[in-house]
């Protein structure tokens, strides 16, 4: 289901809808609970991209419904991987950047091969170039 996970390239727009969307129970309540795995989920992803506690989250939507805790969610995860999403974008806009890693790793990968393929024609018996 992909309403189930948030990518980190997800836009903000696509993450707020799936938090606002998230399954949670007929009950209200903000707390966590293994009767309610939804809302101990989020609680759990909230406390995990704002720093707080579990129990200081659920202190601060003590008395509050869904409707204000879900999009609280889905901001706070957007703004935890707001930095990484517009540094990737910033990195993939940089072609030369993305090209001279390209040849980085191919001058990497041919020296490890030709190590190799030196060590295989020596123990085969060829004579060495």
């Amino acid at each position: 289901n992909e309403n189930s996970y948030i990518l980190v390239m997800d836009p903000p727009e696509v993450i707020l809808r799936k938090f606002k969307r998230a399954v949670t129970d007929s009950e209200g309540g903000v707390y966590r609970s293994p009767d309610k795995p939804g809302v101990s989920n989020l609680i759990e992803i909230y406390a995990a991209v704002t720093g707080k506690s579990p129990e200081a989250v659920e202190q601060e939507f003590s008395g509050q419904g869904y409707g204000a805790f879900k999009p609280a969610v889905g901001e706070a995860a957007v703004e935890a991987l707001r930095p990484i999403r517009e540094e990737t974008q910033r990195l993939l806009a940089d072609k030369a950047y993305l090209e001279s890693l390209y040849r980085q790793g191919a001058e990497k990968a041919a020296a490890m091969a030709n190590r190799t393929l030196r060590k295989v024609h020596k123990k085969v018996g060829f004579v060495p170039r």
